[in-house]
């Protein structure tokens, strides 16, 4: 459907080319005061505003204007724009600087002008995002908008959690809404995939628009609790001439930390301080001087090259994007390759009264995974150790064994083997297709109808393989080694259409618009996998499809009264497949008031605007598909029963909750939007509070309740609030030299205030937050009264000069006994505020730029130390050796149980990065074109008390995290 969809377009514009004669109207644009080229300023047919062209790099333009055109439109952004009467064929246009032209912004099912918003939205474009060897478009934005939280791990090609305005939620996603050229996504990726936005090339993004409060998100109501990123790609302008874009980079990137291990020389006189001749460590140890670290890290190299086409074929404006990318790990065996195409076609018909929107977008991502255990084993494996071993069995790496010869399986593990012996890749292919097209009754122009049709559709597959020689791998009863294969099948399908009505009725203005949503998710997801012979006996296959079901009908009401007093309500009505009939219906309303006081004759005082926004979004966005419905599955292996001479496998009930139903998050929110000083100088303010209600919960249930241990269901509540401040300004602009920067604050608080159907106030919370050491560890908790994964800890003792006591904690309630009744609740790893700072500075054909953000409050549990940073793990009894971290000695800890829960080990991990500087220098003088280079150092600068490897971890439990890189990147841009 739209292969053919697509040709008819492109005959039907051809056709009507063919059809209208023309004639050439050539003309210069250029600034009124100092007569330079205007490059890029937009001249179309006021008759035919599809047809038009822009100048080229000396401010000259051509084009065959339209028969019938009487007058051309001039316009250029930051200029004011004109009207010339067609009474020549030459023109010579001086644009005068004026106010801004009015920023449009695209918000749900519609766009309005950002001077009439009345929510909280936040738009960033392609000027203001960071720079640098950008892989996932979610960097573009880190650091840009108050209120929204980006962690990016080190892997290349890898994904970020995304946060705005803090959690909303316990059990269901906190993810934002991410709609791409009017296509909302579904959350998560497919197998073997990374990132989900991989499908999109950052050098194809136009701007980014955060709808953050709810009468901003509310008309995308079922799944808008987590806030909405709208991503805009760019788009052709018609011209006579074909416009070659290319943008290219190299980089390298090289870890500058790393973990505090004891190094060999250090080791040997550890353990023979530490034990005495006659100890068998002492005969384990090895004679080489080996850095395990070095071994498994390495400078990874990288590139990206993108190839864009834009124009105007008739009254077919397009743009053609290819791109590559082939990025390193800098962790050895990593790596990321990528091919991305988009195309976007957007032509009009009838006068413009019929305009059509094709996208296509298209992905195909190689992987290489590099086993990330290679981590934590070249922490823990002995120093002492080679890296080969030219008398071992084991593909010749070096491996702790046994008195029977066969590997010792709860030694550590060598790291370059892990890494050189496992063979992880994958493929994942993607797509997403959609038309839209708007029409404009001739009828009654004031009525818009738009039609939108799109599809998403995404297959990863892959393999591990590990021969059964690998050490790690091995098992001399089944055959050993790893023969695994998985594919998935994502697929979702939307329709949607809405009416939009706007009228001018004297000194108000009338904005409706009224329509319905209809989107299908179907998933496909089978694996097999096996030991490297592929035993029956030891394979497992999993075969599991699923679909679920999106409906919605939504409207919304813009009001204005002497383009002062606005208003918008909005009602969206959402069902979902996920619940029962009788709960599977959610209403989200929402509405808000602004007024804006404007002094456009003031040069100082150019607007002020106060707004204030209420409404209510939903959440159903769940792991489990069937949540309300009874299902049984296979017990484990060995829960059998027999029958004569067989053995039957069993079914167990799962647990379900036939009730469950929405959660719902209330938003409050107040702002204020302020320019002056002809708009050099903007700030936004917004102080918000969101509370949610029937949270989508994990509960633990008890015993003999569903034969379960836990449920899904709707118990509790949690608040949420804080301000955010957006400060921008353009503090020097002359024709040599332009300087702005970008400041941004936010400050968030949550709290969780109830856990339980009825008050409890005994009801200590839900233990969460899994670490390494001991069985079922957990460090964080759910409470009513703290925020949620709270740290859960003992309070630490210490000796008079500040040593920690090993073993000591406080007895807190003063039982006499230390016990799980001493915990106590803690920080938690959520920052107490955060600043964004970006600025820019052009002078001549020079160019600098960087980007940084300051966290403070937020704490991270350092399972790094605790895991590996007490003494007697250094000899194992089954006869191998392991090193410890520093921490071990520092603070003298022989046992690791007396440290785990230690809140000595949740450290305050406030930080300030600088994420990027960027030096660039246009070439304007060689040639017709210029060429534009640039080098750019990222994350050059962290500053930070945190004893890990890296303070800004998700989560905030630090296990051997991938560690960023310091990446250098030359990059070259140009145009003709």
């Amino acid at each position: 459907m739209f292969r053919h969809s697509i040709l008819i377009i492109l005959l039907t514009s051809l056709l009507s080319g063919f059809m209208m004669s023309q004639q050439l109207v050539r003309g210069n644009v250029s600034d009124a005061e100092t007569g330079e080229a205007l490059i890029g300023a937009t001249i179309v047919s006021s008759q035919f505003p599809a047809s038009g062209t822009i100048t080229d790099l000396d401010g000259n333009f051509e084009f065959q204007v339209p028969d019938g055109t009487t007058d051309i439109i001039v316009s250029y952004t930051g200029y004011n724009s004109i009207t010339l009467s067609l009474s020549e064929n030459v023109y010579d246009i001086k644009l005068v600087r004026g106010q801004l032209l009015e920023e449009v912004v695209v918000i749900g099912y519609g766009t309005v002008e950002r001077e009439d918003l009345t929510g909280s939205v936040q738009t960033i474009d392609s000027e203001k995002f960071n720079k640098g060897l950008i892989t996932g478009p979610q960097e573009l934005l880190t650091g840009k908008i108050p209120g929204v939280a980006i962690t990016t791990g080190g892997d290349p090609g890898g994904g970020s959690a995304i946060r705005i305005r803090g959690e909303s939620s316990l059990n269901a996603s906190n993810d934002p809404l991410i709609v791409i050229d009017g296509v909302p996504l579904l959350n998560g990726g497919l197998a073997g995939g990374r990132n989900a936005l991989n499908i999109i090339n950052p050098n194809d993004i136009e701007s980014f628009t955060v709808l953050k409060d709810a009468s901003a998100s509310a008309i995308y109501g079922n799944r808008a609790a987590g806030g909405v990123i709208v991503i805009t790609t760019k788009k052709g302008k018609l011209s006579n001439n074909l416009n070659i874009g290319y943008s290219g980079n190299v980089s390298m990137s090289t870890i500058d930390k790393r973990i505090d291990v004891l190094n060999a020389d250090e080791y040997r006189d550890l353990i023979f301080e530490r034990y005495d001749d006659a100890h068998p460590s002492r005969e384990l140890l090895g004679e080489a001087n080996t850095d395990w670290q070095d071994e498994i890290f390495e400078s990874a190299l990288g590139m990206d090259h993108t190839l864009n086409f834009s124009g105007g074929l008739d009254l077919l404006p397009y743009r053609l994007s290819l791109g590559y990318t082939n990025k390193n790990g800098i962790l050895r065996t990593d790596n990321f390759n990528r091919l991305t195409l988009g195309l976007n076609l957007n032509p009009d018909f009838f006068n413009s009264h019929l305009k059509v929107n094709a996208h296509i977008k298209y992905m195909r991502t190689k992987n290489r995974f590099a086993d990330r255990g290679a981590i934590g084993n070249a922490l823990t494996i002995d120093p002492t150790q080679p890296v080969f071993d030219e008398n071992s069995p084991y593909e010749g790496y070096f491996a702790w064994t046994g008195v029977d010869g066969n590997p010792n399986n709860i030694a550590p593990n060598n790291p370059v083997a892990l890494l050189d012996l496992r063979d992880d890749r994958s493929t994942v292919k993607r797509y997403i297709l959609n038309l839209s097209a708007d029409y404009r009754m001739h009828f009654l122009p004031d009525l818009r109808a738009n039609l939108n049709l799109a599809i998403d559709d995404g297959r990863g597959e892959g393999t591990v393989m590990v021969p059964n020689t690998a050490a790690f791998a091995f098992d001399n009863i089944n055959g050993g080694g790893v023969n695994n294969m998985y594919e998935q099948d994502r697929t979702s399908k939307l329709l949607e259409f809405y009416l939009n009505y706007k009228k001018k009725l004297g000194e108000n203005n009338l904005d409706l618009m009224a329509g319905y949503s209809w989107q299908h998710f179907d998933f496909y997801t089978f694996s097999n996998n096996s030991d490297a012979a592929g035993t029956p006996s030891e394979t497992t296959i999993t075969d599991d499809p699923a679909e679920y079901y999106l409906i919605s009908l939504f409207g919304r009401i813009n009001y204005s009264f002497k383009d002062r007093l606005l208003l918008t309500f909005t009602l969206r009505n959402d069902g979902t497949s996920r619940f029962s009939p009788d709960n599977r219906w959610g209403l989200f309303p929402a509405t808000a008031i602004a007024y804006k006081f404007l002094d456009n004759e003031n040069d100082r005082f150019n607007s002020l605007k106060i707004r204030a926004g209420w409404g209510i979004t939903g959440q159903e966005d769940i792991a489990d598909l069937y949540a309300y419905l009874a299902r049984y599955q296979l017990s484990l292996s060995n829960a059998q029963y027999q029958f004569g001479d067989n053995f039957i496998q069993t079914l167990r009930p799962n647990g379900y909750d036939a009730n469950i139903q929405w959660e719902e998050t209330e938003t409050f929110n107040i702002g204020m939007d302020l320019s002056i000083i002809k708009n050099r100088f903007s700030a936004v303010i917004d102080l918000y509070r969101r509370n949610t209600s029937n949270l989508l919960n994990r509960i633990p249930v008890p015993a003999g309740t569903n034969l379960t241990n836990f449920v899904t269901t709707n118990v509790g509540n949690m608040k949420n609030q804080g301000i955010e401040i957006a400060f921008d300004a353009t503090p020097v602009q002359t024709d040599k030299i332009d300087w702005s920067f970008n400041l941004n604050f936010a400050r968030n608080t949550n709290e969780i205030t109830r856990l339980t159907a009825t008050d409890d106030p005994n009801y200590q919370g839900i233990r969460v937050g899994g670490i390494a050491g001991g069985v079922g560890s957990n460090i964080q908790i759910h409470t009513v009264g703290f925020a949620p994964f709270t740290f859960y800890t003992y309070e630490q003792l210490y000796d008079i000069e500040g040593n920690l006591i090993e073993g000591e904690f406080a007895d807190l309630n003063n039982d006499g006994e230390i016990n799980a009744d001493d915990f106590y609740r803690g920080e938690n790893p959520a920052p107490s505020y955060s600043i964004g700072f970006s600025s820019y500075l052009q002078y001549g054909n020079f160019d600098f730029s960087f980007a940084g953000r300051h966290l403070a409050g937020n704490y991270v549990y350092n399972n790094v130390q605790t895991d590996m940073g007490y003494l007697a793990r250094l000899y194992g009894s089954s006869g191998y050796l392991a090193n410890v971290n520093r921490a071990a000695l520092i603070n003298n800890v022989e046992d690791q149980a007396s440290v785990t829960f230690s809140d000595h080990f949740v450290e305050d991990a406030s930080f300030i990065r600088i994420d990027y500087v960027t030096l660039g220098y246009e070439l304007r003088n060689l040639h017709k074109y210029p060429i534009r280079l640039t080098a750019t150092i990222q994350n050059p600068i962290i500053i930070s008390d945190y004893s890990g490897l890296d303070p800004e971890i998700f989560g905030g439990i630090d296990n051997s995290i991938y560690p960023r890189s310091t990446t250098y990147v030359f990059g070259i841009q140009t145009q003709f």
